[in-house]
């Protein structure tokens, strides 16, 4: 098991940053991949960027390509999303999660986090 916690979120205005943390914890002595989804009211879930723990390798969605950059501290069981530049159309719940097969994380991840607000206001 993979527990995931998420903080970070908050409301900030048009072309503000934010920065989330997901800090996983438990079965962590093997890699998976992990990332970040959003949905927000009346949407569907979108899966915004998606990492390895044992590589380098980054995938973002169109969305947020160019405005949003992962990162990771293996040390401290930590992924990190910086995003930069930031609409209304961001606003979100940020929901982090893993698992340790790619298609399985695409489709439906095993583990999922609490979840951290993202307001963007005009």
């Amino acid at each position: 098991q993979v527990q995931l916690m998420e903080s970070g979120g908050g409301s900030v205005e048009v072309g503000g940053s934010l920065r989330l943390s997901c800090v996983a914890s438990g079965d962590t002595s093997s890699s998976f991949y992990w990332g970040w989804f959003r949905q927000a009211p009346g949407k569907k879930r979108e899966g915004v960027a998606a990492t390895y723990t044992g590589g380098k390798t980054q995938t973002y969605s169109d969305s947020v390509r160019g405005r949003a950059i992962l990162s990771q501290d293996n040390a401290k069981n930590t992924l990190y999303l910086q995003l930069d530049n930031l609409k209304p159309e961001d606003t979100a719940m940020y929901y982090c999660a893993a698992d340790w097969d790619y298609s399985d994380y695409l489709t439906r991840p095993t583990f999922w986090g609490q979840g951290t607000q993202v307001t963007v206001s005009s």
